[in-house]
C-alpha cells in the first residue's frame, strides 16, 4: 500500500521534504557507490522536536529511517536501498553555545566538521579531530561513526571529544546524555552506545564538544624508508623524546598517483618504496634539534633514506597533502577499501602477511597502501581497473577479504578501525566480535529501537 506523505510534509518546514529523482539519488548514497539507491523521500528537520515528530510519524507507518549527514561515509552506512525515507540533518547546522570557562561549545548535528574547528580556532582554541572530509562531513556523522583520522596518535577518536549528546531514538523517545559534565558517576553511559552507532539507535540531533588548546609551531617530517621493517623503530625513536602529534605511511604508488594527478614534485630527492609522515609540536628549537639527532641517527641505522622537514607553515602544509590528497587522487577508481587495524607492535608482521596475500590473490590490480600507522590504522585500497564492470570488481575483491580478515582475527585486530561497518562490513563483523558481543549488540538496538526502524540492515 502506497505511503501517504502529506502527514510527514506538515512535520517539517515549508520546501523540506524530496521527492524528485534528483534528489533521491543525491541523498540517498554515501561514497561507497556499490549499492542501489531507492528511498522513499527525503526529509530535512530543523530543530529536535521535528526529528521527533518524524521518527514517530515513521514508527506509526512502519517506514524505515537512513540518517544522513555529509554523506561522506565509506561502508554504504547512510546509504538507502529500500524505501526508507532519508533524514538529512543539513539543515540543522548552528552552533548553539559556547563555554569558555569549561572549553567547549554546543552544536546542532549537522555543523559541518571545519566549521567546528575554525569557531574554535576564532576563540584561541582547537577541535583536534581532522580528516580528509573535514570539509563536507558532519558532526553528528562523526560522531555515528566515532570517526577518528592523522592526529588519532596524539588527541584520540571523536569520542574523547563528545561530553554530551540530544539523541531521538528509534522508540521516538528523546535523551539529553550526559549534559556537558566531566565527572558523572550514576551508572551507564549511555552516550558512548551512540558514538559509534552507526544511526542503528536513533537520531543524534545535537553534540556538546570539548576544545583544548592548539599546538604550536607544528613541524612536519616527511621520511623515505627502505622498508615497512623501518616502521616501528621509527616510531619508537621519535615517541620516545617527542610528543608526536601524526605518524602517516603511505606507498611509492599513492605517491605517484598524487604528484601525477596535482603536478607536485618529488618530496624527496632518494625515492623508495614506502614513506612514512610525522608531525610535531616544535616548541622551542630544543626540539628541533632532538628531532634531526633522531632523524641522523636513524639514517646511519639504515631505518630512512632520505627526508624533507618543514621550515614554515606553508611547508609543513605542503608535505602534508602528499598524505592528504591520496584519497581524493585514487577516488576515481572505485578504490575497493580496507579500513583495517591491529596494535601497533604488529603492523610490520601484519603489513608483511597481508601484503602477500594482496600479491598472490590480486596480481591483476593496482594496491595502495596508506594510513595512520601510529595508531595502528591501515587503508589498503584496490583500485578498479577501468575495463571492469563494479559488481564483478566488487565480487573478486569480497573473495579475498576472508583471507586479510583471518590474518586479522588471530592478530585480535579490527575489520574497520573508523569507516564503520555499514552494509560493506557487515558480512564479516564476526572476524572483530564474538558472537556473545554481536547477542548483546542486538539485544541493545531492540531496546532503542524496538520496531527496527533506525537504519535497518547496517552493522547488524
Amino acid at each position: 500500500m502506497p505511503i501517504n506523505l502529506s502527514g510527514l510534509a506538515n512535520l517539517v518546514d515549508t520546501n523540506c521534504l524530496l521527492t524528485d529523482h534528483d534528489s533521491l539519488q543525491h541523498y540517498g548514497k554515501d561514497w561507497t557507490n556499490y549499492y542501489p539507491v531507492a528511498p522513499l523521500a527525503i526529509v530535512f528537520p530543523k530543530t529536535t522536536e521535528q526529528v521527533q515528530a518524524v521518527v514517530l510519524w515513521a514508527k506509526q507507518n512502519q517506514v524505515a529511517i537512513v540518517p544522513s549527514g555529509g554523506r561522506t561515509g565509506l561502508s554504504g552506512g547512510a546509504t538507502a536501498t529500500n524505501g526508507e525515507i532519508v533524514l538529512g540533518l543539513d539543515k540543522m547546522n548552528k552552533i548553539l553555545d559556547f563555554n569558555a570557562a569549561t572549553k567547549s561549545l554546543d552544536c546542532q548535528a549537522g555543523v559541518i566538521t571545519e566549521q567546528i574547528q575554525q569557531f574554535a580556532q576564532e576563540q584561541g582554541l582547537y577541535y583536534p579531530v581532522d580528516f580528509a572530509s573535514s570539509g563536507s562531513s558532519q558532526i553528528g556523522g562523526n560522531i555515528a561513526t566515532n570517526a577518528g583520522g592523522i592526529k588519532v596518535i596524539k588527541y584520540g577518536m571523536t569520542r574523547n571529544w563528545v561530553q554530551g549528546l540530544t539523541v531521538v531514538t528509534g522508540a521516538g523517545e528523546v535523551l539529553k546524555l550526559n549534559k556537558g559534565l566531566v565527572k558523572n558517576a550514576t551508572g551507564y553511559d549511555l552516550r558512548h552506545l551512540f558514538i559509534g552507532s552507526e544511526g542503528t539507535l536513533g537520531i543524534i540531533t545535537e553534540a556538546t564538544l570539548g576544545l583544548c588548546r592548539p599546538p604550536q609551531n607544528l613541524t612536519v617530517l616527511l621520511l623515505a624508508i627502505p622498508s615497512l621493517e623501518s616502521l616501528m623503530p621509527l616510531l619508537a625513536a621519535f615517541q620516545k623524546q617527542l610528543d608526536l602529534t601524526a605518524y602517516e605511511f603511505f606507498s611509492q604508488q599513492a605517491l605517484d598517483k598524487v604528484m601525477t594527478a596535482h603536478q607536485m614534485p618529488a618530496p624527496v630527492s632518494e625515492p623508495s618504496s614506502y614513506y612514512c609522515l610525522l608531525e610535531f609540536d616544535a616548541v622551542s628549537d630544543k626540539e628541533l634539534e632532538t628531532a634531526l639527532e633522531i632523524f641522523e641517527r636513524n639514517m646511519e641505522l639504515g631505518h630512512i633514506l632520505d627526508g624533507a622537514i618543514s621550515q614554515s607553515q606553508q611547508q609543513a602544509e605542503d608535505l602534508w597533502k602528499y598524505r592528504e590528497y591520496i584519497s581524493e587522487t585514487i577516488a576515481h577508481y572505485q578504490p575497493y577499501k580496507n579500513d583495517i587495524a591491529v596494535t601497533p607492535e604488529k603492523i610490520t608482521e601484519f603489513l608483511t602477511r597481508v601484503d602477500a596475500i594482496v600479491a598472490k590473490d590480486y596480481p591483476e590490480f593496482e594496491v595502495i597502501w596508506f594510513g595512520h600507522i601510529g595508531d595502528g590504522n591501515l587503508h589498503l585500497n584496490i583500485l578498479k581497473p577501468e575495463q571492469l564492470d563494479s559488481a564483478d570488481f566488487v565480487k573478486q575483491c569480497e573473495q579475498v577479504s576472508p583471507k586479510i580478515f583471518a590474518v586479522l582475527q588471530e592478530l585480535d585486530g579490527t575489520i574497520s578501525a573508523e569507516h564503520g561497518v555499514g552494509l560493506l562490513k557487515k558480512p564479516y563483523l564476526g572476524y572483530s566480535r564474538s558472537e556473545a558481543e554481536i547477542a548483546l549488540m542486538k539485544a541493545i538496538k531492540n531496546s532503542f529501537d524496538p520496531n527496527g526502524i533506525m537504519n535497518p540492515g547496517k552493522l547488524l
